[in-house]
């Protein structure tokens, strides 16, 4: 890159959300082993050296997506004070500026040099920053319309939750700007913080729409709009501005419904085009960086935590996995050796998919995320290789497309490095 200004770090974390800023915490509050050994005597207080920690945000704010969720469920400030999104936030990256990383916001990471070298758009300039470990934390996003193939215009008033939260919460949108009638797509969580969202702003929810044959149970507080179950969006109607959302249900029956404003809720995917870019192996069922129970990709070196694995979990299950990536990351700069081959776990429908996804050593112990594709009581789970049952397990309640169920993994020592894949799916 002609004119680009070259420096070096020990770890570049691409990704200000909750798993880059765990997992820049705990590496810039690590000592490099060895500091002081040379004069054969210990460190003189104060004096050890630290890793050189740079995270990376293309936002000009850091934080991730808390920033713009005004509700709960963050954890607690203190005895009955819970945490909202942006509180929690603003508390991550304080604590990773605090352990003495290197927080840069309005900063792309545009592409790769080398396979731990990544080309850096910033405000001054064009950079190259090479580092000895790279953890990629850049999260997840919502499809939208378009890419969920809904026919139709495009006229204004069609946004996803996060757009619809950035514009409330963020730049104060409110009243005809943002919509006076308006259909969320989506029964599960991230759908009623949508339908609060809206009221925020001033506009009536007049349905809330689900492909599902039946609704989630309710854990929420907000009251929320009629839902209409098993129901398509097969078209959105208007022109410079939408004027109704058409509907098709199992029976045969279209339905048209009279609003000014459509938010498409869930449908996660991560944000996996800087992995694509440097050729990092990618899991068919996740969409996202295929990873062993210590977060290491296919790429030595590389590094992925977080929503970017497979789409949305709550804060606090991506910044618990930013920490475990960092403590992999400290015992890769201190010597252990990468990987050279691994045993890909694959889902089977009606599994939609499984991370971490490959099986690499005894770190592959660390417990399973899987999600269904449609909802599923008590289904029994059961893992094989080759035939060979390793694990079976009932699952209690019901399992939801929008909700992970956790599988223990202490089966995966029993996993053949010379066999074929791993293969979780629900049998009779």
């Amino acid at each position: 890159m002609v004119g680009a200004v070259n420096r070096t770090v020990d770890v570049l974390v691409v990704g200000a959300g909750p798993a880059g800023l765990a997992a820049a915490a705990r590496l810039a509050s690590a000592t490099v082993p060895g500091w002081g050994a040379a004069s054969g005597s210990p460190p003189a207080p104060g004096s050890a050296s630290r890793y050189r920690i740079e995270v990376l945000e293309r936002e000009q704010e850091a934080g991730g997506v808390p920033r713009h969720c005004a509700h709960g469920g963050f954890g607690l400030t203190g005895p009955g004070r819970p945490t909202d999104g942006p509180g929690y936030a603003r508390r991550m990256v304080r604590a990773a500026v605090l352990a003495g990383a290197t927080v840069r916001t309005g900063v792309s990471a545009t592409g790769w040099a080398g396979p731990l070298t990544l080309d850096v758009t910033s405000p001054s300039g064009l950079e190259t920053i090479s580092a000895r470990a790279v953890i990629l934390a850049t999260g997840a996003r919502e499809r939208p319309r378009t890419a969920r193939l809904v026919p139709g215009s495009r006229p204004a008033g069609v946004l996803t939750t996060g757009e619809l939260q950035q514009s409330v919460y963020l730049h104060g949108v409110r009243g005809a700007r943002l919509g006076r009638r308006a259909v969320v797509v989506g029964a599960e969580p991230v759908a009623h913080h949508a339908v609060r969202a809206l009221r925020r702003g001033g506009a009536d929810v007049v349905a809330m729409v689900t492909e599902q044959p039946r609704e989630p149970r309710r854990l929420t507080a907000v009251r929320l709009p009629p839902l209409l179950t098993s129901a398509v969006v097969t078209e959105l109607l208007g022109r410079r501005r939408l004027t109704g959302v058409r509907l098709s249900r199992p029976d045969g029956r279209n339905i048209t419904i009279r609003c000014d404003t459509v938010i498409f809720t869930g449908d996660w995917i991560p944000d996996h085009e800087l992995a694509r870019a440097g050729a990092v192996p990618l899991d068919p069922g996740t969409r996202g960086p295929s990873v062993d129970g210590a977060f290491r990709t296919g790429s030595a070196g590389v590094f992925a935590a977080g929503d970017v694995l497979r789409g949305v979990e709550s804060a606090g299950v991506a910044a618990a996995e930013g920490r475990g990536a960092a403590d992999a990351v400290l015992r890769y700069l201190s010597g252990e050796v990468w990987p050279l081959s691994a045993v890909p776990v694959v889902a089977d429908r009606p599994v939609g998919w499984v991370a971490p996804n490959r099986i690499t050593d005894a770190e592959a112990g660390r417990p399973l995320l899987l999600r269904v594709r449609e909802p599923l009581v008590r289904p029994v789970v059961e893992v094989a290789q080759d035939g060979r049952i390793l694990h079976r397990v009932r699952l209690l309640g019901t399992a939801w497309p929008h909700r992970s169920e956790r599988l223990r993994a202490a089966w995966a020592r029993e996993v053949d490095p010379a066999g074929g894949p791993v293969t979780v799916r629900i049998v009779p």
